[in-house]
């Protein structure tokens, strides 16, 4: 497989086979992201024929060893894509691995306010069956300061036009982005962008500290100070407790956070909150994931 780069998913994606089909994020100025910084890194559309060979080596794999069920096109927003070349890749996914169930991408509001809704539906027609979108915040004073690109309103229009065209959309958002200064605010908006959004999945992560990376270093100035874990567990609560889903996976469950949560909202909101609460209650440090279990 041709990889430049560092390659990265979501947890869900853990055994697709990872497609590279473009190099680096189209956007690259989220302040706490460090994840496409290398030189070699520098966003382009990787070649039709690249991305062909590496599928044919996969169908290979597929035929002679285990079959591959599911596909993640790389890198960051791969959605960018123009829809005739997101399209050549899976048809070329249909024939060539005819095994795989579901397609996944990163999309950002951007990307997806750039397709119609005739083309999400081709798109959907065509095999493409989720879209991860880090939304991060609900917040659009947090938005701004860490350069997203985008707003609340950009982000629960992208989730109208995912669900008529049929996509569905796992949406990330980010506990502690905000800092100390807009941790009420920042929970609080996220909970009621969330509602506003209604995603079959949402995914919390923990802000990191990446070093290089441009809030690292207002960080290191002192503009910026991420909450506490018990700062960023009352953010989760106001999560859990006030947001409003028709039907939701909700995951904290990744390796950043303190508390690993897997829930069925609804359904599960009363316990989950009976649980986050007698945490903050509590306060021992002994119950939360250690610091040398945590990470990217």
């Amino acid at each position: 497989m041709d990889y430049i780069g560092h390659i990265f998913r979501p947890p869900s994606e853990a055994e697709s086979l990872l497609l590279q089909v473009t190099v680096g994020c189209s956007h690259n100025d989220c302040t706490y992201c460090g994840m496409y910084r290398l030189p070699e890194q520098r966003f382009r559309l990787k070649p039709l024929d690249v991305i062909t060979r590496d599928v044919e080596e996969a169908a290979a794999f597929s035929r002679d060893i285990t079959p591959i069920r599911r596909v993640f096109l790389c890198d960051g927003d791969a959605l960018v894509l123009p829809t005739n070349r997101l399209l050549e890749i899976l048809a070329l996914i249909r024939t060539q691995l005819p095994h795989v169930r579901r397609v996944g991408i990163y999309g950002d509001a951007r990307t997806i306010a750039r397709k119609d809704d005739l083309e999400l539906a081709a798109l959907r027609e065509a095999g493409l069956g989720i879209v991860y979108h880090g939304a991060e915040s609900g917040d659009d004073e947090v938005l701004r300061r860490i350069r997203k690109g985008s707003n609340a309103e950009d982000a629960v229009a992208a989730a109208g036009k995912l669900r008529r065209a049929g996509i569905r959309h796992s949406v990330m958002v980010m506990l502690g982005i905000g800092g100390n200064e807009r941790s009420a605010e920042h929970a609080a908006a996220t909970a009621r962008l969330l509602t506003a959004m209604d995603p079959p999945f949402v995914g919390a992560l923990t802000t990191t500290l990446v070093p290089g990376t441009p809030l690292a270093d207002e960080a290191d100035a002192g503009r910026f100070t991420l909450p506490d874990p018990w700062g960023l567990l009352a953010e989760l609560r106001v999560l859990v407790a006030d947001s409003r889903f028709t039907r939701c996976r909700f995951h904290s469950n990744h390796a950043s956070n303190y508390v690993p949560l897997s829930l069925n909202l609804p359904t599960d909101r009363d316990g989950a909150v009976r649980t986050l609460d007698g945490l903050l209650g509590e306060r021992d440090r002994a119950r939360l994931r250690p610091e040398h279990r945590r990470g990217l």
